[in-house]
């Protein structure tokens, strides 16, 4: 199985798009994640005209452009429907959500019908368009912190349309032991996009926090990660989410200089038809 890798442009966003495509070919990825939202690479409302742009510079550096990062949350958002129509024009096929926050304890089932309701409205949307949009898994305060309750989320919506985005990092952050693999497998059917970052407990001020670590050097056990995907027959785009928190853009590029290759030989190791 053949996975196309992309590279996450959040940490990426002072380069223009020729460079970026230049850095992204160098770095041996497929194509871009593009971030679209609010202080994204492209603002939402100057998508119908950059995106496309955006999209034949990158094509000069033989990368693709399948998937864009946005913040909307429901169809009524402003610029969404805008930003769904160009990006399908574009030949995008995956557009990544915003997040619904868990606030309160006691708050779940009600946050799950909002987040429902909003969905409805991103099916119609996607449908319309013939693209996906996805909902990715986030730890800490984030309704999607758990797979379990994204795919409460999701149930009934066609995978075509309205998919699970599950990030490695996050679901071994909320579920280290097996959690994740449970998580995983009961959203298996609903898997339309992969990330990949790697996460590691740091004890600071008496509290534990998480951080993000190069590949290999955190919590995420990724020859199993890799495995369970084979597995569910997973045949979408990885994005590579090099957010390495205070580092320079050349750090980013260093750093995922080397993250890429290890993340494609565990790849290539958790294959057993090798």
């Amino acid at each position: 199985m053949s996975w196309q890798w992309l590279m996450f442009s959040k940490h990426l966003q002072d380069l223009d798009f020729e460079r970026l495509g230049w850095e992204v070919s160098k770095m041996g990825f497929d194509g871009v994640d593009l971030t679209v939202r609010r202080g994204g690479h492209i603002e939402p409302e100057n998508a119908k005209a950059q995106l496309p742009a955006a999209k034949e510079a990158l094509k000069k550096f033989n990368l693709s452009l399948p998937m864009i990062t946005t913040n909307f949350t429901d169809a009524s958002d402003k610029f969404a429907a805008e930003v769904f129509s160009v990006a399908a024009d574009c030949g995008v096929k995956f557009i990544k959500l915003g997040y619904w926050r868990y606030r309160e304890f006691g708050s779940l089932q009600q946050l799950v019908d909002f987040a429902r309701k909003s969905l409805d409205g991103i099916a119609r949307l996607a449908e319309r368009n013939n693209v996906c949009a996805v909902v990715h898994t986030h730890s800490g305060n984030f309704l999607t912190a758990s797979p379990f309750v994204l795919a409460k989320l999701l149930e009934d919506f066609d995978p075509k349309f309205v998919g699970a985005y599950v990030d490695a990092g996050h679901i071994f952050v909320e579920g280290g032991l097996m959690g994740w693999q449970q998580g995983l497998e009961v959203l298996s059917a609903k898997v339309r996009v992969v990330a990949c970052k790697d996460f590691a407990w740091f004890r600071e001020n008496n509290r534990w926090k998480v951080k993000v670590v190069p590949i290999g050097e955190g919590i995420v056990r990724w020859k199993e990660f890799f495995a369970c995907l084979r597995q569910i027959g997973f045949d979408g785009p990885i994005s590579v989410h090099s957010e390495y928190e205070g580092w320079t853009t050349e750090q980013v590029i260093s750093q995922t200089r080397k993250d890429l290759p290890l993340l494609k030989r565990f790849a290539s190791e958790s294959d057993n038809s090798n």
